[in-house]
């Protein structure tokens, strides 16, 4: 008989135990400080409410997929020993790049929603302002 497997450890954050992802639905609102392009670009994003401002999970998508629903987990992460199973609580943020670039600029918009718990879902992120 195999032994049995060692709890996870006391610091570890409730979302490590396979919830560490955030879900919901992101759109336009209906009036913007500018009209965006279909094909601009949107990132839809999760950072630590605390510490580094290093996103924790990124999911890259056009402005003519939206409005779009989302799953940030794990397998979006930047790096991976900064991701959503480490943290309880997150802000999630979407904005729209004329650019494409991943750095915010002047004309970008921008909506954000948070902070919340990581495994929350029906997450309603609306883009809403300029950054």
């Amino acid at each position: 008989r195999a032994p049995a497997a060692p709890p996870p450890p006391a610091s570890a954050p409730p979302s490590a135990a396979g919830t560490a992802r955030v879900s919901g639905r992101v759109r336009l609102a209906g009036s913007l400080p500018r009209q965006p392009g279909a094909q601009e670009t949107v990132f839809i994003l999760a950072r630590a409410t605390e510490g580094s401002r290093m996103p924790l999970a990124v999911l890259r998508r056009k402005v003519g997929d939206l409005p779009l629903d989302f799953k940030l987990d794990d397998t979006l992460a930047l790096q991976p020993d900064h991701r959503l199973s480490g943290h309880a609580q997150v802000t999630i943020e979407a904005r729209v790049s004329s650019s494409g670039d991943a750095t915010p600029s002047p004309g970008d918009l921008i909506g954000r929603a948070g902070p919340l718990p990581v495994g929350s879902t029906g997450v309603e992120l609306v883009i809403d302002s300029a950054w």
